[in-house]
C-alpha cells in the first residue's frame, strides 16, 4: 500500500490542524488549549472513547474496529513546545513570544489526528487502537507521568509505537532500528570547595580552579581509555563557574555537563568513574567535591520483533528503498523510552527534508511529509490488527 488516497487529501486539513497548533505552542504539562484542540478533534472523528488527564495533561483516544474484540496497539504523538523565539517568519509562526514548536510535535499531533480520523471512519481491523497524546516531553518526563498514571494497564495496551521526523532525511523516507536508537541522558554537576586568598600568594589558598581543570582532563579519559572503543558514549563538560575578581583565588568552582549514553553498562560506568575521578582528585589536592548526578530519561530501545512490524509498514507507504534499516544511533533523548521500557513497541525517524535542525529558531516542519507519517499509522494499525 503505498501512500494513502485518502491521508493525500487529508494533508490539506491536516496542514491547517498542523499550522494551527505551531501558531500556539505549550510547555511542558501546560499543554491544556492543545489537548483541548485534539480531544475536541477526536470527538468530532467519531473516536469512540476520549480520555483526557492522564499523566496530568495527556489525551488519550480509543478506536475500536469492525472486526470484534482483540488486542489494542498504542499510537503516540507528544505536544509540547519549546522555549525558543521563533525566527522563521512564516505566515503561521508562533504567536506566543519565547514559545514555538521547534521540534515538530505540531506535525507530530497532525499526522496522528489524521490516522485517528481515517481509522475512525474505516474501522477495518479487529481489536482496538490507542492514539495517544502525550504531554511534556521536552524534559518533564510525561511519557513516565502516563504510565504512572496506568496509560498501559487501563486502555490493555500490548505494543506502543512512536515516530519523530528527521530533517536532513529525504521526505518520503523513514529511517530506524532494532535496538538502541536514541540516548539516555544524563547530568552532573561537581562543587569543587578550596580554601580562597590572595592570587598573589597562591600557597596560603587551596585553588579549585586548578582542581577543576585538573577533573576536566581527566574525564576524557573515561570515553578514550575506559569505555569499549566500538560502545558510544559521550561525556561532556559544557560549564565551568569559578572567581570574580583577577587578583583574588575563589573558594569554590562549580563545573557542569551531560552524559548520553545506549547501555546500562556504559552508564553505570560513567557515573561511577565521574564520581571518583571529582572526589579523588579534590582529595589529592586538600579540597573536596561534591558530585550531583542526575538521570533522566534512559535509552530509547525498540523491540526485534516490533521493528519488523514498523519497517513492513513504512516499506509498504514508501518502498523497501526508502526504508534505512541500519539508522545510526542517535545522541539525541526521548522520553518515549519508558513507554518502550513498558511494553514492546519500535520508535521510528520520517524525513523531514532540507529544513533546519530541530530545537532551532529557524526550524519547521515540512507538511508534505504529513501524508507519508498518516499513511505510516494506519498501515501499522491495519497490519498489526488484521483479523
Amino acid at each position: 500500500m503505498p501512500v494513502l488516497n485518502y491521508a493525500a487529501e487529508l494533508q490539506s486539513q491536516a496542514k491547517e490542524w498542523r499550522r494551527h497548533l505551531h501558531r500556539y505552542p505549550e510547555l511542558l504539562y501546560d499543554v491544556h488549549a492543545t489537548a483541548a484542540f485534539i480531544a475536541d478533534k477526536l470527538r468530532q472523528f467519531g473516536v469512540d472513547e476520549v480520555v483526557e488527564g492522564i499523566g496530568r495533561t495527556g489525551v488519550v483516544g480509543i478506536i475500536r474496529g469492525n472486526g470484534g474484540a482483540g488486542r489494542t496497539i498504542g499510537l503516540r504523538a507528544d505536544m509540547d513546545a519549546l522555549p525558543i523565539e521563533e525566527t522563521t517568519g512564516q505566515e503561521w509562526r508562533s504567536t506566543l513570544s519565547g514559545k514555538m514548536h521547534a521540534c515538530g510535535h505540531d506535525g507530530h499531533m497532525a499526522m496522528l489526528l489524521g490516522a485517528a480520523r481515517y481509522l475512525s471512519e474505516t474501522r477495518n481491523f479487529t481489536g482496538e487502537v490507542a492514539v495517544i497524546f502525550q504531554p511534556a516531553e521536552e524534559g518533564g518526563g510525561g511519557g513516565k507521568a502516563m504510565i504512572e498514571d496506568g496509560l498501559m494497564d487501563r486502555f490493555s495496551i500490548a505494543e506502543v509505537y512512536g515516530m519523530h521526523n528527521f530533517p536532513g532525511l529525504p521526505v518520503g523516507q523513514f529511517a530506524i532500528r532494532s535496538g538502541p536508537i536514541m540516548a539516555a541522558t544524563d547530568e552532573f554537576r561537581i562543587l569543587v570547595r578550596g580554601k580562597g586568598g590572595h592570587a598573589a600568594q597562591p600557597q596560603k589558598t587551596i585553588d579549585p580552579i586548578i582542581v577543576g581543570t585538573q577533573i576536566v582532563g581527566a574525564m576524557q579519559t573515561i570515553v578514550s581509555r575506559v569505555a569499549d572503543p566500538v560502545s558510544a558514549l559521550v561525556v561532556s563538560v559544557t560549564e565551568f563557574h569559578a572567581g570574580f575578581a583577577h587578583n583574588v583565588i575563589p573558594s569554590e568552582a562549580e563545573l557542569g555537563g551531560t552524559v548520553r549514553s545506549f547501555t546500562p553498562e556504559n552508564r553505570e560506568m560513567a557515573e561511577s568513574r565521574i564520581r571518583a575521578l571529582a572526589e579523588g582528585l579534590a582529595a589529592a589536592h586538600g579540597a573536596s567535591a561534591e558530585v550531583t548526578y542526575t538521570r533522566n530519561y534512559p535509552p530509547t530501545v525498540n523491540h526485534e520483533i516490533e521493528t519488523l512490524h514498523a519497517v513492513e509498514a513504512a516499506i509498504a507507504v514508501a518502498g523497501e528503498e526508502s526504508v534505512d534499516t541500519a539508522f545510526a544511533p542517535w545522541t539525541a533523548a526521548e522520553d518515549f523510552s519508558y513507554m518502550l521500557e513498558a511494553r514492546p513497541g519500535a520508535f521510528i525517524m520520517l524525513g523531514n527534508g532540507d529544513s533546519a535542525g530541530l530545537h532551532n529558531p529557524d526550524y519547521d516542519f515540512n507538511d508534505e511529509a504529513l501524508a507519508y507519517g498518516i499513511s505510516y499509522w494506519v498501515r501499522l494499525a491495519e497490519s498489526r490488527l488484521s483479523a
